[in-house]
């Protein structure tokens, strides 16, 4: 992630107005691969970028926010797939979203190569 990305998630406002949340959403999206559980991560977030909703922040939005804040902040480094190594695919499915991570084994352990994950609509 280019610094003054890195600089911007760390000066980011708190939230503020539906306006400044679906931006920051829009940023947060563009890192998503490398963000573990990122549609469960922002839950119940999603209900305010609609057009005609009021920003009504409760301890869980806020919460949620600020887990995703730092989960750009320290999301993993992604390593380059390697056919000869072995390779594993997890997947999980819980309260509304489904993730799946796929791992490749090596001498240093197990690297993620590629994570995904989709909120299901209710």
């Amino acid at each position: 992630m280019v610094q003054g990305r890195f600089q911007k998630i760390l000066n980011w406002p708190s939230l503020g107005n539906p306006k400044s949340l679906k931006s920051f959403l829009e940023f947060a999206n563009f890192y998503r691969c490398f963000i573990k559980n990122y549609s469960k991560t922002i839950g119940s977030l999603t209900k305010f970028v609609k057009e005609d909703s009021i920003l009504t922040i409760n301890e869980q939005d806020l919460s949620q926010f600020n887990q995703l804040r730092e989960s750009l902040k320290t999301s993993a480094i992604l390593s380059q797939f390697n056919p000869p190594l072995p390779t594993i695919v997890e997947t999980n499915y819980a309260d509304y979203s489904m993730v799946s991570v796929l791992f490749q084994v090596s001498d240093s352990g197990k690297h993620p190569i590629e994570l995904d994950s989709h909120r299901c609509i209710q």
